[in-house]
């Protein structure tokens, strides 16, 4: 059977975000962020007994991570393979963007919380998921903001599907977890940060993860620009702390 190439207003408009990788995922030995790790890692690499996956979480927990880190990872074992971000593509037609993405690799779909309470998009994911049920080829692995029973959906009958496989909840850091992470993801990209730095920055910023990851790009660029290292008088001439 000839696997149909992805819409092409898709391949157009979605893009994975390059940092999003399974090696700059943090996370602490034995937590649910490991567990889901390993899990969602096994799913890219097709070396897991599951074929579905749900993943949820507050906003900058690492859901997101996850699922644009196994489309980068299945692409680069050349499976077919589509990250879905529901949130930007809600307004479009479902049974039109859901058509024949079973007969794919891997489907990850990222914030459900956003379509499932459109009648629409509801039917379109339950008769979705009995597609995959039939076709033992294609893994999901889905993303949202609450578990599967909390989903504010339009039709009940969907509920069951998304408890099909393995759920994980990815708890949020703590604030040492996230001098932790942000250390982590500085020295991926050759940022050496001490401890004062981290604290200070730690200490001006909204200490969620997304907003420092958006600090660690700003720093990044400029000091690149700048040929100076990241020091507490260079952050507070960038950010005016």
């Amino acid at each position: 059977m000839t696997t149909p190439p992805p819409p092409k207003q898709l391949s157009l408009n979605v893009q994975l975000n390059d940092d999003a990788t399974f090696d700059n995922f943090f996370a602490t030995e034995n937590s649910t962020h490991s567990l889901a790790l390993q899990a969602t890692r096994a799913l890219a690499y097709n070396n897991s007994d599951e074929r579905f996956i749900y993943l949820w979480g507050a906003e900058g927990t690492g859901t997101s991570h996850l699922l644009q880190a196994a489309c980068h990872t299945a692409s680069q074992q050349g499976q077919q393979c589509l990250y879905l971000p529901l949130e930007e593509l809600a307004g479009y037609a479902a049974d039109a963007l859901l058509e024949n993405l079973d007969q794919m690799d891997l489907i990850c779909l990222d914030g459900l919380q956003h379509v499932v309470g459109q009648m629409g998009w509801a039917h379109a994911l339950f008769h979705f998921y009995n597609r995959l049920r039939d076709n033992e080829r294609c893994r999901l692995l889905v993303a949202a903001d609450c578990a599967p029973r909390d989903l504010m959906t339009a039709l009940e009958d969907l509920i069951s599907r998304m408890g099909w496989g393995t759920t994980f909840y990815l708890t949020p850091l703590s604030d040492e977890e996230k001098l932790q992470a942000f250390k982590m993801r500085a020295l991926a990209r050759g940022i050496e940060l001490s401890n004062d730095v981290l604290h200070f920055i730690i200490q001006r910023t909204a200490r969620d993860m997304l907003t420092l990851f958006e600090c660690l790009q700003s720093l990044d660029t400029l000091s690149l620009e700048e040929k100076r290292r990241v020091t507490i008088p260079f952050i507070k001439e960038v950010f005016g702390w």
